[in-house]
């Protein structure tokens, strides 16, 4: 089997590792870029490799409807169709039950979803996701799972603990290709036992990493913590975890404190789509009269291509203008925020200063994301 987890330091609960996949070897903590339909919007694969990123995210719903299995096939997986070498991991089409919810109904078999495209009915179960991912050649592949919205009832929580682990079983029973890792889910809302429950249970089945999910879909931060450090602490300490769909940069440092090894999240990219920007001094709105005449950069800190040859005063014109230039410059920075803030985050652990460089950024961040959901 080609898929390694070595941990290399330690800070506290952080640590860093080096995670070996079939197309190459990633640093951990990472933060995966969303290409959900194969592309990082804006981006091309030499912007990526440019920028560090050494494994990407697409979506397997997505991926299943446009291009097609029969197109990737032709293709023999995903890496030579999207011109990228470097390791990807695909999303079940999990989330998607839980963010199309009106356009799905889920039962024990599994899922049926109503194309959002053309409306024509969709099926997928345990079993049809991993041939979906081996035929994708994902370097990781997520099992199908049933993510649940925020809610406090507990019984139905527990439901669909139980149909996410009985999910996951029969994953690891049609999994075929050994080369490829394959990652289990954890759900259990924000109940610690139901949390415990399902770790342990998918511990059983020897998979080669785990994600939490079902987190960052509504509860307070404060509750989103606690499952998460709850989580590391009752998940093997010898593969990686990995914390679905978060988030801000002060939950990136904050759950590596606690534990976590990977993350992803749309929301640099659709930020920066957006107007809004990440910057050493906190976030900036570009869309701002303040910046009209400005000769600054976004971040006097990066060194990333935008703010080492653009003006806040350019950026500013360009969204104005609805220039689609606008959304790559951003883009470009975001990510390079990001890609930046984990590298920080591994030298930190290295050198043992992560908890000073923890206050840190809780002094930054903390007071735009306290009290609020990520």
């Amino acid at each position: 089997m080609t898929n390694k987890f070595q941990i290399t330091s330690r800070c506290g609960e952080a640590r860093t590792a080096l995670l070996s996949l079939a197309h190459g070897r990633v640093q951990t903590p990472c933060f995966m870029p969303v290409a959900t339909t194969g592309t990082v919007k804006t981006l091309i694969p030499r912007d990526l490799e440019e920028l560090g990123v050494e494994i990407m995210l697409a979506n397997t719903y997505h991926l299943n409807l446009r291009p097609g299995i029969e197109v990737i096939k032709k293709f023999a997986g995903l890496h030579k169709l999207l011109a990228w070498q470097r390791p990807i991991l695909t999303d079940s089409g999990g989330f998607q039950a839980f963010s199309l919810s009106s356009l799905c109904s889920i039962n024990d078999d599994g899922v049926t979803f109503r194309n959002h495209l053309d409306g024509q009915k969709i099926f997928l179960n345990p079993e049809k996701v991993v041939a979906l991912q081996e035929n994708f050649a994902s370097d990781v592949q997520m099992v199908l799972d049933e993510c649940p919205p925020y809610s406090n009832d507990r019984s139905a929580i527990a439901k669909s603990l139980q149909r996410t682990v009985a999910w996951a079983r029969r994953a690891r029973l049609a999994k075929d290709k050994d080369q490829l890792a394959q990652f289990a889910i954890v759900q259990g809302g924000v109940f610690g036992d139901l949390r415990r429950e399902c770790c342990l249970q998918l511990q059983e089945l020897d998979f080669e990493g785990y994600a939490i999910g079902g987190l960052s879909v509504g509860e307070p931060v404060t509750e989103m913590r606690e499952m998460t450090e709850l989580c590391c602490q009752q998940l093997t300490d010898d593969k990686p975890r990995y914390l679905m769909g978060v988030g801000t940069p002060l939950d990136l440092v904050e759950s590596v404190a606690l534990g976590v090894d990977m993350f992803d999240c749309v929301m640099p990219t659709r930020n920066a789509r957006n107007g809004t920007l990440f910057t050493s001094e906190g976030r900036l709105n570009i869309k701002g009269q303040r910046f009209a005449m400005s000769d600054q950069p976004l971040d006097k800190n990066c060194t990333c291509y935008t703010c080492q040859t653009t003006s806040r005063a350019l950026l500013r014109h360009l969204f104005k203008a609805k220039e689609l230039t606008v959304m790559r410059l951003l883009t470009l920075h975001n990510l390079h925020f990001y890609l930046t803030l984990m590298r920080q985050i591994r030298q930190a652990i290295v050198s043992q200063t992560f908890e000073t460089f923890l206050a840190q950024q809780r002094q930054i961040w903390r007071r735009l994301d306290v009290d609020t959901t990520s």
